[in-house]
Parts: C-alpha cells; sequence; structure tokens
C-alpha cells in the first residue's frame, strides 16, 4: 500500500468508517479496512487536484458552515481532509490566503473586492459561496445608552425597535461640546460591519467620515461626527469595558457578550438596518481556483451540504451547532452566549430578549448563492466613503462583481449535489433564469431601495456619502 496511505490509517479512516458504516466484521481487519476505504474514497473523487487542506477563520459564529462541515464529514464525503485554523485577526486571514499559507478562508465579504481593486492589499480573490445572512449587531456602553434612552420611543416599558442612530446624535453632540471626541470600533476597513455601522449613523445624520486613500489618509475619519476605528472582533467587549471605545459593530457571539458580562447594550441588528443582508463569504485565490478547480467545486458542495443542515427543520439542529461552536478550537464562547442568538433569538437590553428567527440565516432565502448585486452593493459603499477615491461608470461595478464573485462555479457544485440526490432543485435559484442580481431591495432603516443594475443611482439617494466625481 502507499505509504501516504499507511500513513492515513488514523482518527480520520476511523471516522470515515464510522460515516460509512462498516460492518462490526469488517473492523477487526483494521488494516485492511483502512487500505481499501482510502484507496475507495480517492478512486470515488479521482479529479480532485489536492485533499488535504487548511482552512483559516475568526472566531465568530457565522464560522458555523466550515465546522458543521467538518464535524458532519461533509468535507470527508468530498474526498478532501481539512484542518480547520483560527487566525489572528483579518489581515492575517487574507494574507495567508493571498500567500498559500491558507487553501481558504472565512472572509469579510468586502476582503474579496477590496483585494481585487487594490484598497489596502492588491491580490486576485474569489468567491464562489456567501457564508450566510445577517448576524451583527451595534452595542453601546451602558452609559451612552443611558443617554440615548431618553431620545427612545418606549412601548409598554420597553424601547421600540428598531432603534435608530437619531437617539445617538444628541449624545455624540454632548461628547463632542465636552471635547470628548465619539469613538467606536468596527472589525476591518472593508468589513460588513465597517458599512452598516457607517449606513445606521448616517441614516441618523451622523456622519462617520471619509477616506481619502489617493491623498494617503486611510484613517476613514475626515469630517468625521463619529470616530471609527478598527478591534479585532473577540476583543471587542473589553474594549468597550475598559472606555477605550464607546460602541461597536460586530458579529455574535460579542454582542451577546457584552449583555452578559452587564457592560454594554445592543441597541440594533443589522437584520434592522437591511434585512436579510449578506455578511461573511467563503475566499479563495484566483490562482488557487484555477489550479484546482475540481477540489474547489468539492469545497462549495461540503459548505452547501452544511449551510442546509444549520437551517433544517426550522432552525432544529442549531442547539448542536451551538454546542459545537462553543468548543475552544472554534469560536470557543460559552454555549448560552452562543445560543443566545444563534438559536431564533436576540437580547438587547439585559432581560429584553425579542424573537429573532432569521437573526443567523445559513442558508435559507437562497443565502449561500454569491449574487453579484450583493457585491455591488459592497462597492457602492466603498465608493460612497472614499475608499473607490474617483466617480466610476455602472459597467465598472458590473465588471469587478463579476470577476470576484463566481455563481459559474457555485452552480457547478449545487447540480452535482442534485445529480448525487443529496440535494433537489428547489433549494437553489432557476439556475436557467438566473441573472445574478437581486430583485430590488427595500428592507433598509433609512428606507432606500437599492437596485444593483444603478449603483451610481443609488449613491445619489443619500445625504450623506460621496456621489458622482465628488471628494472628502
Amino acid at each position: 500500500m502507499n505509504q501516504r496511505y499507511e500513513e492515513r490509517c488514523g482518527p480520520r479512516e476511523r471516522t470515515v468508517m464510522k460515516k460509512r458504516s462498516l460492518p462490526r466484521l469488517l473492523a477487526g481487519a483494521l488494516a485492511g479496512v483502512c487500505a481499501s476505504l482510502v484507496v475507495g474514497v480517492v478512486q470515488a473523487s479521482g479529479d480532485i487536484e489536492k485533499e488535504d487542506l487548511k482552512f483559516g477563520f475568526i472566531k465568530l459564529t457565522d464560522m458555523a458552515p466550515l465546522a458543521i462541515a467538518y464535524e458532519k464529514g461533509y468535507f470527508e464525503d468530498e474526498g478532501l481532509y481539512v484542518t480547520l485554523e483560527a487566525q489572528a485577526n483579518w489581515k492575517v486571514l487574507l494574507d495567508r490566503v493571498i500567500d498559500g499559507e491558507l487553501d481558504g478562508a472565512h472572509m469579510l465579504a468586502g476582503q474579496p473586492l477590496g483585494a481585487t481593486i487594490g484598497f489596502g492589499t492588491q491580490a486576485d480573490v474569489i468567491t464562489a459561496f456567501s457564508m450566510d445572512l445577517n448576524g451583527n449587531g451595534i452595542t453601546v456602553s451602558n452609559s451612552v445608552w443611558d443617554e440615548m434612552k431618553k431620545h427612545v420611543p418606549m412601548e409598554n416599558g420597553k424601547p421600540v425597535h428598531p432603534i435608530k442612530a437619531d437617539a445617538l446624535k444628541p449624545v455624540i453632540a454632548k461628547y463632542k461640546a465636552e471635547g470628548k471626541p465619539f469613538k467606536m470600533g468596527m472589525v476591518f476597513p472593508v468589513s460588513t460591519h465597517n458599512y452598516e455601522l457607517r449606513y445606521w449613523l448616517a441614516a441618523g445624520g451622523i456622519n462617520p467620515g471619509y477616506y481619502a486613500p489617493d491623498k494617503g489618509d486611510t484613517s476613514g475619519t475626515i469630517k468625521a461626527d463619529a470616530l471609527l476605528s478598527v478591534t479585532p472582533p473577540p476583543q471587542m467587549p473589553a474594549t468597550l469595558e475598559a472606555g477605550t471605545i464607546y460602541g461597536y459593530c460586530v458579529g455574535e457571539p460579542w454582542n451577546q457578550q457584552a449583555v452578559f458580562k452587564g457592560i454594554g447594550v445592543p441597541v440594533v441588528t443589522d437584520y434592522e438596518i437591511w434585512k436579510d443582508n449578506p455578511e461573511k463569504v467563503f475566499g479563495v485565490s484566483k490562482a488557487w481556483a484555477d489550479k484546482y478547480p475540481n477540489t474547489h467545486i468539492a469545497v462549495i458542495k461540503a459548505l452547501i451540504r452544511a449551510a442546509k443542515w444549520l437551517d433544517d427543520d426550522n432552525n432544529g439542529n442549531r442547539p448542536e451547532a451551538v454546542k459545537i461552536l462553543s468548543q475552544s478550537n472554534y469560536v470557543g464562547a460559552d454555549y448560552d452566549v452562543i445560543a443566545n442568538s444563534m438559536t431564533g433569538t436576540f437580547e438587547y437590553e439585559k432581560g429584553d430578549k425579542r424573537s429573532v428567527p432569521d437573526f443567523n440565516v445559513f442558508f435559507r432565502y437562497y443565502a449561500t448563492y454569491p449574487y453579484y448585486s450583493d457585491a455591488v452593493w459592497y462597492l457602492t459603499q466603498m465608493r460612497r466613503w472614499g475608499q473607490i477615491s474617483d466617480a466610476k461608470p455602472d459597467s465598472w461595478y458590473m465588471d469587478v462583481a463579476k470577476k470576484v464573485y463566481r455563481p459559474d462555479i457555485y452552480e457547478k457544485a449545487a447540480r452535482e449535489l442534485i445529480a448525487e440526490g443529496k440535494m433537489s432543485a428547489a433549494d437553489f435559484p432557476d439556475f436557467a433564469k438566473e441573472d445574478g442580481f437581486r430583485a430590488p431591495q427595500t428592507h433598509f432603516i433609512d428606507g432606500v431601495t437599492y437596485d444593483g443594475h444603478k449603483p451610481n443611482d443609488y449613491l445619489t439617494k443619500f445625504k450623506i456619502g460621496l456621489k458622482g466625481s465628488e471628494k472628502p
């Protein structure tokens, strides 16, 4: 037997044996079974160019599709042997994907786009899989909430949601009058969290500041009423508690952690800012995708199955998923903290727990499909806040979206799953009719409608933000 496969006759093969439900009689001849099993797996996936893979992630609940694809054996079903490795921060994660140290990673949706257009790091990164919808929140310190609350409508003793940034505006004005800059945290310059926080603030008449990379200013604080800076997700609660920032936008479980620790109050979720917004993606370098096309399809197949499992039976698998995610090698937060949002509820002020069944969506509403319109939205926000220095025609937005988002790869993976009987055609968009653009979306906190076909027209609708040929 090939030495490479002999070395594999260990825990992974025992896991595969269990999943294949081999008769107990055969289990006694471990060496023989191991040899035939591994060769069988390889032969079944003979077109896989690379079997041993390492994927990176940040400790957030929306890395769940990776954890579930691993724990449920979906990767192994495709003949893939995967290692999952937590990364220190989003920059390290992106750099390691570009350098080839990681085969792929759980990424911010803006990262492949930002890299491709050269904001920060220049590299060709693509995505063929959207990992989830929603999942973020904006939290403020207790003292800020005490001031905000005076301006929030109440009903039966509880705040009326969604809470708009209008209630924060007088608080920021008070801080400015006292000579204190109002500081808030977000996780990365091209993160969903940055754009969602900016969107919410601007909708309330608060300028979150502009970038001017052509002038060498990438602080994002030009003309800002609120100063936004980068803080890694797991460090958000401690940074808030230390008083370094007065609020932040982050994914779970780090908003609920503030509630459990009694140090802050989540005031709004991204579901309320933009209902069913795209959040993370699975990203790989274009060079990797070109070199290992069949491996890439196999990975996407496993992730699609994991996403479906997460949403199956009306979130019936979520308690098991929370137990898995609470492990230290994944998210590592307490079960109850993760369950607070992952199982269909969200706690705002302590004791004010409300039903938000779609706070985390992994498969419903075609969540895994990489829509061009999602990419275009992120690009509009990059332009709105100056990360894209100059005006671009609508065609530019389309070209970049199609370069980075790859529904063609997704479709191949989906069709294989359908052919294998693991999924049904009804689980996916109608590929024969799909053009990659969602219907115009209206569920934004400011009531503005977004049509991905008309990015420049969309930008003209905002009072705060760059449009046309404007510069900060």
